[in-house]
């Protein structure tokens, strides 16, 4: 089972603050905007609901006092009415009298048509009187006395139309009751203008739209302040993450200074111990093989063999510091035969068995990629030298749809897990690593047991190169 599984994955494009800013503010307000469309939507049509009760209520009312009206017109002129004879002009004149006579409030008064058109009284408006008004209609186009008529023949019944109020001459929507006299072929009626029942529906209506404004209004400041609330959380966030990030950045440049003077240390020790003792041999041979050859000595050519042999020797130290520093064949042939020869150099050096795999990717790598994925075997192989005990090792190089992908397995004992003493027994290679792969948005995954580690490197499809022969965009 595996003890130790860490995945390292490319960085983010925006920062941790930023996201969070936008993963609580994007649904909020996309969350407070559906609230107040549903919440408009809502209380708009619930006051149209309740506008159109009070205004049946209040045209009801209205409806009910025409009736009554009339009920005491009919009450006043019955006996008359009742006792006469249908051409008894006589009664007609005076139920006529006593029609004009009811007026009450400032418009209201009864109307009196024959069913031929004819205006018979309305005393507020006495120019209609006995004068022939059928085809009557409103403003609007809406018939008048055409359709009192009609009401009036079949018994009687309510009208709304537009009409001159008697007090101002301004129109307004009236609404008129009538009934029929069919023994005089009358229609009787009177009407009640309705404009302070619309004024208390348009102030009704006034009124919601100033409620739904008002929700608005304090929905807009809820949200406000809670995104508010979120930037200055995500602010906090954000300089706390600088903060940590410029701690991270000083760590990493001492550890660059760190590991550029170890590297100058080891090239120094490796000029120290090698090239150094190699050229004083040299030196020692020439010098030993001038005083052979001035006292005549046989054996200066043996000594000066010695210091050429020497020579080649310091020749090959200079190439092998020269390939670890920056391997020639990398450049040239690719990063597949330049780990080839790090795998075929570490195998001889340390007697470690090694498994090398690759696919031709004829030098596709970026440069950036070719080095990080040669310095990541380069730290992979050292730390297996160094700490793993292996006696098997194999790398694969290989290239997919994804990208290209490098994989070091081994069979030591794995990485020591983290204790008490040692939280973090990851050193600097894994962490250089890492970073290497983060440069190039990759991911490194190091999995490690007791049967030993794996390391795999995936470099991204962007930093491969077309083929040859292809545009980056047909590629």
């Amino acid at each position: 089972m595996f003890r130790i599984a860490s995945l390292f994955s490319k960085p983010l494009r925006t920062s941790y603050a930023q996201k969070l800013f936008l993963l609580a503010t994007v649904p909020l307000i996309l969350a407070v905007a559906a609230i107040s469309v549903l919440v408009s939507l809502q209380s708009r049509a619930l006051a149209e609901r309740e506008i159109a009760a009070l205004e049946r209520q209040l045209i009801d009312a209205k409806k009910a006092e025409l009736k009554n009206y009339l009920a005491l017109a009919r009450t006043a002129f019955s006996a008359i009415y009742g006792n006469a004879l249908p051409d008894d002009e006589v009664a007609k004149l005076e139920v006529t009298q006593i029609l004009a006579a009811m007026l009450y409030g400032q418009d209201g008064y009864f109307f009196v048509y024959d069913y031929g058109g004819q205006n018979l009284v309305s005393p507020r408006q006495t120019e209609f009187i006995q004068r022939n008004w059928a085809g009557l209609e409103d403003a609007e186009g809406t018939p008048v006395t055409d359709q009192l008529i009609d009401l009036a023949r079949t018994g009687g019944g309510y009208h709304t139309y537009l009409w001159k109020k008697p007090s101002t001459g301004e129109t307004a929507q009236m609404v008129s009751y009538v009934v029929g006299l069919q023994d005089w072929q009358w229609a009787v009626g009177t009407g009640v203008f309705i404009d302070d029942v619309l004024d208390s529906v348009a102030a009704a209506r006034a009124d919601t739209e100033a409620r739904v404004a008002r929700t608005f209004l304090y929905i807009g400041a809820i949200t406000l302040a809670a995104v508010l609330l979120v930037f200055l959380t995500g602010l906090l966030i954000n300089i706390r993450e600088r903060r940590l990030a410029d701690a991270k950045l000083k760590e990493l440049t001492q550890r660059i200074f760190d590991t550029q003077e170890e590297e100058r240390g080891r090239v120094a020790r490796e000029l120290h111990d090698s090239i150094s003792q190699i050229l004083v041999g040299i030196r020692y041979a020439l010098e030993l093989s001038r005083k052979r050859l001035a006292s005549g000595d046989n054996r200066a050519n043996e000594t000066l063999d010695q210091g050429i042999d020497h020579l080649n020797t310091a020749i090959q130290e200079v190439r092998r510091i020269s390939r670890d520093l920056r391997p020639g064949v990398l450049d040239d042939l690719g990063l597949g035969p330049a780990l080839k020869a790090l795998t075929a150099e570490f195998s001889e050096r340390t007697g470690i068995e090694m498994e090398f795999e690759t696919v031709v990717f004829r030098n596709r790598l970026d440069g950036e990629a070719k080095i990080a994925l040669y310095r990541i075997a380069q730290e992979a192989l050292t730390n297996i030298e160094r700490h793993s005990d292996a006696t098997k090792v194999s790398v694969k190089l290989f290239g997919h749809r994804n990208g290209g992908t490098m994989r070091i397995a081994d069979n030591g004992h794995g990485i020591e897990q983290p204790t008490e003493a040692n939280p973090a027994p990851a050193g600097l290679g894994l962490r250089n690593m890492q970073e290497r792969m983060e440069q190039l948005n990759g991911t490194l995954r190091v999995l490690s047991s007791v049967d030993g580690t794996v390391i795999e490197a995936q470099v991204p499809l962007s930093h491969l190169l077309p083929p040859e022969g292809k545009t980056k965009a047909s590629a």
